[in-house]
């Protein structure tokens, strides 16, 4: 019998990306902090930070106002979100080129099978150094790549040396434990704080000395399934295949106000604007929803969520407005509103021209209308038409699907 043929796996991400965008449309930008989020006066997060502001601890995700006193000589920049899908759309263009294996893990970066590729661009790296050299040339952006026989592997190899980085993982098991026996516990997938915090006081700081501890002492620490896990881990194994066709299973959007809201007008109009966002992409996925859902956080941090299904799965505005305020009519709003967010789930293929002859004409109708809407949206702008009832929105750098 023949040997299978042994897996190439690459991870590409791209580097600081949205922040990498702005430097490289506004020049006077490069060599300094670029923080891409909500000002430093107001709140809300950083979506993305460079390489030169992370060097004043600034990271994704951080609050805007903790991330302005690390970092005050920093340019902050609010995001542009459809200017940065429109690149990575160019990327994933260029990443098509060299195998129908992508499997897209978000805008900037995405697993990648070259095994069948070889005998036409060379071999894993050859493949790799390749897709780094076309993203300048043609992006003029860098990437970083990790090029490994599974996808655990190849991801972790790509952050290792970022930005700009190639690091190749060895292919036969004694030089992959070696590979990954001097990196710290938290490399591993699953190893949050809490978990390595546990790990480091019995010892194990590094892939090393899981390596070299019992199955048994690991389950004490962390249980059979978690031990299993982490062994498997450390020594490399990973059969996990590429997905290029993993679909997404809810969409949703979110939005922070810049101080706590009581006037529930307010709110629902914000809320609307939600409800659009999500529908408009929904009926781009070609999709419909069978439920939706409904997230109010407090003044205080404390978070609601409430839920229904739909009586059929749908992706009009009509429809998905009507639930959203059925869940919202629902809600006191006893303490002010710092942050509300709707969104969808159990999608269902639909939402295209030829809809189910089982779904009545009234849905088919607000359907097309809703489409119309985004097609004159699309020509003359976001805010060109609106709801009565609606007011203008920018997204906020928490927005999320």
């Amino acid at each position: 019998m023949l040997a299978a043929m042994p897996r190439v796996i690459l991870h590409v991400d791209m580097d600081a990306f949205y922040a990498a965008i702005e430097q490289r449309d506004h020049p006077e930008l490069r060599g300094r902090p670029v923080i891409v989020g909500a000002p430093p006066d107001q709140r809300g997060v950083v979506a993305a930070a460079s390489y030169e502001a992370r060097r004043f601890g600034v990271h994704s995700a951080m609050p805007s106002r903790t991330a302005g006193r690390l970092c005050p000589q920093g340019a902050f920049l609010p995001p542009r979100m459809r200017h940065y899908v429109a690149v990575s759309e160019q990327i994933f263009a260029i990443l098509e080129r060299f195998t129908p294996l992508l499997e897209p893990l978000s805008l900037d970066e995405a697993f990648l099978d070259v095994s069948g590729a070889q005998r036409l661009f060379g071999d894993g790296p050859a493949i790799a150094r390749r897709i780094k050299a076309a993203i300048r040339a043609e992006t003029g952006l860098t990437a970083s790549a990790g090029v490994a026989p599974n996808k655990f592997l190849a991801k972790l190899a790509s952050d290792l040396q970022k930005p700009d980085g190639l690091v190749i993982v060895p292919d036969d098991p004694a030089g992959i434990r070696a590979f990954l026996a001097p990196l710290p516990v938290g490399r591993l997938w699953g190893v949050g704080e809490v978990t390595r915090a546990r790990l480091e006081a019995r010892g194990l700081a590094t892939i090393g000395d899981l390596q070299r501890a019992s199955l048994a002492a690991l389950t004490r620490l962390v249980g059979p399934a978690g031990a299993a896990d982490f062994k498997a881990l450390a020594e490399g194994r990973d059969d996990r295949p590429v997905e290029p066709h993993r679909e997404e299973q809810s969409v949703s959007r979110e939005h922070t106000f810049d101080t706590d809201v009581r006037d529930r007008d307010e709110v629902e109009r914000v809320l609307n604007g939600l409800v659009e966002d999500v529908g408009r992409r929904l009926r781009r996925l070609g999709k419909c929803a069978r439920g939706v859902q409904l997230k109010l956080r407090w003044q205080g941090f404390e978070t609601i969520t409430r839920q229904m299904r739909l009586p059929q799965p749908a992706a009009d505005d009509g429809s998905l407005l009507a639930a959203a305020q059925e869940l919202f009519l629902k809600e006191k709003l006893l303490k002010p509103v710092r942050l509300i967010g709707f969104g969808v789930h159990g999608l269902v293929a639909g939402g295209g021209p030829q809809l189910s002859l089982f779904e009545d004409a009234g849905v088919r109708k607000r359907e097309r209308i809703s489409r119309t809407v985004d097609a004159i949206r699309a020509r003359f702008g976001a805010h060109s038409i609106r709801r009565a009832g609606s007011t203008p929105r920018k997204m906020r750098p928490d927005t999320k699907s």
